[in-house]
């Protein structure tokens, strides 16, 4: 049985983040996450995205930043357990949990930390007939490496954000790019909207509007996709659009998965927690943290699970160490002692006596 102070369900951004805080208190972490990589949506949907909102970082990659928060905690020795999902949660007479997951490892903590973002993920696939049969063999759903599409023709289906920022990403990858979406009008942001339209003008981005893929051609891989083109609402057209990639982006359907039969109080797939002081749910000693949780005025944004994370570890820290004071120190004035005995401090300024 794996022993630790806090155990972290997910190893997203804000799981991460929340080795360091604990580390700062001297406390121990350990991480479960179904999937095989820490990083969570950041490292398994989009590892080449930028994000724009991390303070100090005008842009970093979504893997980029997974690979700094690894390299931030690493000095506090975080365990994990990955590629297996947090299946169930036992709380004991001395109201410390056992959690066990689906391939039967348990786990021994006073606290539990739920940082598992929105849940696990599907695809909301398009109702395509033969769609599962080109699957990985030109059918992709989330894009991980835009390198794989360097000099192929792609076509994306979507109205999103994630359709509309792909096209303009991979419009300098792809040899060819076709956004095709149901309607004229996108659901994107207004920048991105323009982005396109101006791609679309330099004969860079191929747009197809309204209109929807209604098939795929192909023997073992996709070499078409059969498109219904809507000029009003009594002529529709239908032909084939030679392709190497097909990639519908109709988002991805959230779910919380063995953790709602918890007993955790859930409102619309998201665990109601105590915003007013440390995200405590309402099992003493079960917290959620990061876009897993919700309570008036809640952002679904990295940086809010990053402060979640902070005043989480606080309460953990009364709860492990029960009427034990602890005075907050600044880590420009403490330093950083590591589990693995490293220590990062400032530089301090030399006193000369003056004769």
């Amino acid at each position: 049985m794996i022993k630790t102070d806090i155990l972290i369900i997910g190893a997203g951004p804000t799981g991460l983040f929340t080795v360091f805080e604990a580390g700062l208190l001297k406390l121990k972490c350990h991480l479960i996450d179904a999937l095989p990589q820490p990083g969570g949506q950041c490292s398994e949907i989009y590892p080449k995205k930028p994000i724009y909102d991390i303070p100090a970082y005008p842009e970093i990659l979504a893997g980029d930043l997974t690979d700094k928060l690894l390299e931030q905690c690493k000095q506090f020795e975080p365990g994990f357990t990955l590629g297996e999902r947090a299946e169930t949660i036992e709380k004991q007479e001395d109201g410390t949990f056992i959690v066990t997951t689906n391939k039967g490892t348990q786990h021994h903590a006073p606290v539990v930390a739920i940082a598992g973002g929105l849940g696990s993920f599907e695809p909301r696939k398009p109702l395509i007939h033969n769609i599962a049969s080109f699957e990985d063999k030109g059918v992709e759903y989330i894009i991980k490496d835009p390198e794989m599409y360097r000099n192929k023709r792609v076509v994306i289906a979507g109205g999103g954000d994630s359709a509309l920022d792909w096209s303009i990403f991979l419009s300098d990858v792809a040899k060819e790019v076709t956004l095709i979406h149901r309607r004229n009008e996108f659901r994107g942001h207004l920048d991105s909207v323009e982005k396109v339209q101006d791609l679309k003008n330099k004969k860079k981005i191929n747009l197809i509007t309204p209109a929807e893929v209604i098939g795929i051609v192909g023997d073992y891989e996709v070499k078409a996709v059969v498109v219904k083109e809507s000029d009003n609402i009594y002529i529709d057209k239908e032909y084939e659009l030679e392709c190497d990639h097909f990639i519908p982006l109709f988002g991805l359907s959230p779910k919380l998965g063995p953790i709602a039969n918890w007993g955790l109080e859930i409102e619309k797939n998201a665990i109601v927690v105590n915003n007013a002081l440390d995200y405590q749910t309402n099992i003493p000693g079960i917290f959620a943290i990061g876009d897993v949780n919700t309570y008036p005025g809640k952002l679904k944004l990295i940086l809010c699970g990053f402060h979640e994370a902070t005043l989480m570890c606080q309460a953990a820290y009364q709860i492990i160490n029960p009427g034990k004071r602890y005075v907050m120190k600044y880590t420009t004035v403490a330093g950083v002692d590591g589990f693995d005995g490293t220590r990062k401090e400032a530089p301090k300024a030399v006193v000369k006596a003056i004769k």
